[in-house]
């Protein structure tokens, strides 16, 4: 079975709004991302188990608010207190998942499937984001991800690079288009190229 992008009927290729005359690289990019193993990671309340010893693709989850880990294929990022997105481009690391975390311990539950991920790119992310959010991501950094809504659409941000701005925005696969015309509508001012 074939399963279809949560953005297959709204997403097209394409530059889009105010960008005319200007250089390639000054108008944002922004592109759907697909075939991405999802995994929410709970830690229960009364486990004694300490995260510190528990390896996922050569990381560590941490404790610290906001903080993601990560290295070239997967990035794990801190979702509230013992409770943890991993995102990978490695889609066989979910046996290894299972087998490290005891479901006495932890609730492992894969959600790829059911996130609609969008991937925008350039110097005016931030201000993109501002327009729908109300979150101040002047204070967010590279490696950072907060959980918050965008025109009422609870999301979640991954900042993947600040040289220049990156972010991934995760949303339920139901509310992904809505999010996608939100996301591109506010785009608009400054320029796109739909890749």
């Amino acid at each position: 079975m074939k399963s279809t992008s949560a953005l297959a009927k709204v997403h097209s290729a394409g530059r889009f709004g105010d960008h005319e005359g200007k250089n390639e690289n000054t108008i944002l990019k922004i592109s759907e991302i697909k075939n991405l193993l999802i995994v929410q990671i709970v830690q229960y309340k009364n486990s004694t188990v300490s995260i510190k010893n528990i390896d996922v693709d050569g990381l560590k989850l941490t404790d610290e608010p906001l903080n993601v880990v990560s290295n070239s294929n997967t990035r794990i990022l801190w979702n509230g207190p013992k409770n943890w997105l991993l995102v990978s481009t490695n889609k066989d690391l979910l046996q290894n998942i299972l087998q490290n975390f005891e479901e006495t311990n932890f609730a492992v539950t894969d959600l790829s499937h059911s996130r609609a991920i969008l991937e925008i790119e350039g110097k005016e992310v931030k201000e993109v984001l501002k327009k729908g959010c109300p979150f101040n991501f002047n204070i967010l950094e590279k490696n950072k991800s907060i959980n918050s809504t965008y025109n009422g659409i609870a999301f979640t941000v991954d900042m993947l690079e600040d040289k220049p701005y990156k972010v991934r925005l995760f949303a339920l696969r139901s509310f992904g288009e809505t999010l996608y015309h939100s996301i591109t509508d506010a785009s608009l001012e400054f320029g796109y190229n739909s890749i």
